[in-house]
């Protein structure tokens, strides 16, 4: 069973799957649509990803604030987990996303790739780090939050208290 990770935006999407063993993320594309409400392509193309890979789960980047408040982009990103799991029945796990774009976009930097290329891999490198997070996660706790709905998300809270999931 694969693991896809999402770093949903206002123009784009990265995407990362799992390796089989759901050790490690790899980055995929960067799905870029026209318009920020324009989804039925974007859908479209994670559902062919999904069935090219074999998923069976979806971490969505879940984009608070530093303070742990929640903005627009956060009822956005509320939205289209639900359209994820009407269009896939795959549950979508919300993972904290805070400071992804800020590490991909330095770990590019230190990685000597110039600024003007760095835009164009950004996403799909925060969805890399999304997922491996959660992968991370996973491979600490031996259990999936989606698949234990009783005490993972007080487990969580006392653990990890700045990582937020959400559980279907």
């Amino acid at each position: 069973m694969r693991i896809m990770g999402l770093d949903f935006g206002s123009k784009t999407v990265g995407v990362a799957v799992s390796d089989a063993l759901q050790l490690t993320a790899q980055g995929v594309e960067i799905i870029r649509r026209q318009s920020p409400n324009k989804l039925r392509q974007t859908l479209a193309r994670i559902e062919a990803l999904i069935a090219e890979y074999e998923v069976r789960e979806i971490v969505l980047g879940y984009p608070r604030n530093m303070d742990y408040s929640e903005g627009e982009r956060c009822e956005r990103t509320r939205e289209f987990q639900e359209m994820l799991r009407r269009r896939t029945a795959l549950s979508v796990v919300l993972w904290d996303e805070r400071l992804t774009t800020v590490e991909a976009d330095r770990t590019m930097a230190e990685g000597g790739i110039r600024r003007e290329k760095r835009k164009e891999y950004v996403d799909k490198l925060a969805a890399v780090f999304i997922l491996q997070g959660y992968l991370d996660y996973l491979g600490m706790h031996k259990e999936s939050p989606a698949q234990n709905q009783g005490q993972a998300a007080e487990r969580d809270e006392a653990e990890r208290p700045g990582q937020d999931l959400e559980r279907d």
